[in-house]
């Protein structure tokens, strides 16, 4: 642990405090790597609210889609079967994936394509337009991340306790109201977990923004571990790197202590 996890994670925190070419002389900075992040003319402002935007929006989205399904899910004779179907996404490469919706939405593309030869109209270009491009990436982020949550819903569907639903039934709790009552309060661990996990990995987003629009138009779909890579591997900055990484780092750390501590009083786990 003190190896894999807390040397880089020292050595990235020493590293925002130096000016640290990728070739030259390393100089003692301060917390100019800092202030330059919130100077004019940085993207770093506009990558922090994507990335708290994409956040907001894809984890009750995914959630609420995963849930549902996975109850879905549960009642089809074919469960197995929807389940492997569902979880192909995950184990497809992300940059794949990024590809062929990148080819999808594009002008001339699938449903470009589909649109004039039924109905004789063009598809917006939804990637080259800053009002749109961010909902674009969103909806094939929430498609690659689906199968993995529906999955732990699914296995969690599974394991309610059959007694304590039977026993529902018999003081008369029947559809919506043994669904809220019952059911949901029973998966609240998995829901914990799964948000948790979909929380960190909305807030680290880069390769699905990065593939298909590379931060644009302008810097409406940027993110912060997107402006992390450009500053370290095309800006040859590693110091100025390094900052908005602990910036991101705290924010995740923040908003994590804030979920483990809120969940004691809404996850039931008796």
């Amino acid at each position: 642990m003190t190896v894999f996890i807390l040397f880089p994670t020292i050595l990235a925190i020493a590293t925002s405090f130096f000016h640290w070419p990728t070739f030259g002389e390393v100089t003692f900075a301060g917390l100019d790597n800092y202030r330059n992040l919130f100077a004019p003319g940085s993207q770093f402002t506009a990558a922090l609210i994507n990335t708290f935007v994409f956040t907001i929006v894809v984890v009750p989205v995914n959630l609420v889609l995963t849930l549902s399904t996975a109850f879905w899910v549960a009642t089809s004779r074919f469960s197995r079967l929807y389940r492997v179907l569902f979880f192909l996404p995950v184990v497809t490469p992300t940059v794949a994936t990024a590809v062929i919706w990148k080819l999808i939405y594009q002008p001339n593309g699938l449903i470009d394509s589909t649109l004039q030869s039924w109905f004789g109209i063009h598809m917006p270009n939804v990637l080259g337009d800053s009002s749109t491009a961010l909902l674009a990436v969103v909806v094939v982020i929430v498609w690659q991340g689906f199968g993995y949550n529906m999955l732990i819903f699914s296995a969690a569907i599974d394991q309610l306790p059959q007694d304590i639903i039977d026993a529902s039934m018999l003081d008369g709790a029947h559809g919506l109201g043994q669904l809220l009552r019952i059911k949901i309060p029973l998966l609240t661990p998995a829901i914990f977990f799964a948000s948790t996990v979909t929380m960190i990995s909305a807030f680290q987003i880069f390769s699905e923004p990065f593939v298909m629009t590379a931060g644009g138009p302008g810097t409406s779909t940027v993110t912060v571990v997107m402006n992390v890579y450009q500053t370290a591997f095309q800006g040859g900055e590693l110091g100025a790197a390094a900052a908005p990484a602990i910036i991101l780092f705290a924010l995740i750390l923040i908003v994590t202590m804030i979920q483990w501590l809120g969940q004691k009083k809404w996850v039931h786990y008796d």
